[in-house]
C-alpha cells in the first residue's frame, strides 16, 4: 500500500482532511487527495480558465482503465487554471510570467493516456533509472507545491 492523505491550503497553512472536505468560502483554496502514491487529485478556486480539477501521476481514466472515473481532462487548460491562481495568490506579474508558469505547471500534470500505452511493469532496471517524482505521486506532489511557491505539508517526502 502506498502513501494516502488529503490536505486542504486554506490560503494560510495546509491542514489535514477526510474524504470530500467541505472546502473555505474564503478563496484562493487549494485541495490535494494523493491516492496510493499513484495518483494526486488536485482540486482549486478560483478556477481561472481551468475547470478547477488537474491530476498529477495518472488521471483516474487511465489509471482504472474507466472512461468513467473522471472527466477527460485538459492539462494545458489546466495548467493555465492553476497560473492564474497561482497569480491571484502572487498579486502579480504579467503575461509573460503567466506564461513562464504555466509551462513549468504543464510538466507536472498527468494527461489522459490509453492504458496500452503504459508498462506499468516495468524493468527493475528501468525503475533505478527514474526519478523519485516519477515513481511516487508524493514526491511529484511536494515538487508541483513548491512550483506554486506553497509551503509543503510537512509530512510530504522531498
Amino acid at each position: 500500500m502506498g502513501f494516502s492523505a488529503i490536505y486542504l491550503f486554506d490560503g494560510r497553512q495546509w491542514t489535514e482532511h477526510q474524504e470530500e472536505p467541505v472546502p473555505p468560502e474564503v478563496e484562493p483554496w487549494l485541495r490535494v487527495d494523493i491516492h496510493d502514491s499513484d495518483i494526486a487529485t488536485v482540486v482549486y478556486r478560483p478556477a481561472g480558465r481551468g475547470s478547477g480539477v488537474a491530476y498529477l501521476g495518472f488521471t483516474p481514466r487511465t489509471y482504472f482503465e474507466d472512461e468513467d472515473a473522471s472527466s477527460p481532462t485538459d492539462v494545458v487548460r489546466e495548467a493555465t487554471g492553476l497560473a492564474d491562481w497561482w497569480m491571484l495568490r502572487s498579486q502579480g506579474g504579467g503575461e509573460v510570467e503567466h506564461a513562464v508558469k504555466a509551462s513549468e505547471l504543464l510538466g507536472y500534470l498527468a494527461e489522459d493516456r490509453d492504458p496500452w500505452e503504459l508498462d506499468l511493469d516495468e524493468d527493475e532496471e528501468d525503475v533505478d533509472v527514474l526519478d523519485d517524482g516519477e515513481v511516487f505521486v508524493e514526491v511529484k506532489t511536494a515538487r508541483f507545491l513548491e512550483a506554486l511557491d506553497l509551503p509543503v505539508p510537512a509530512d510530504l517526502p522531498d
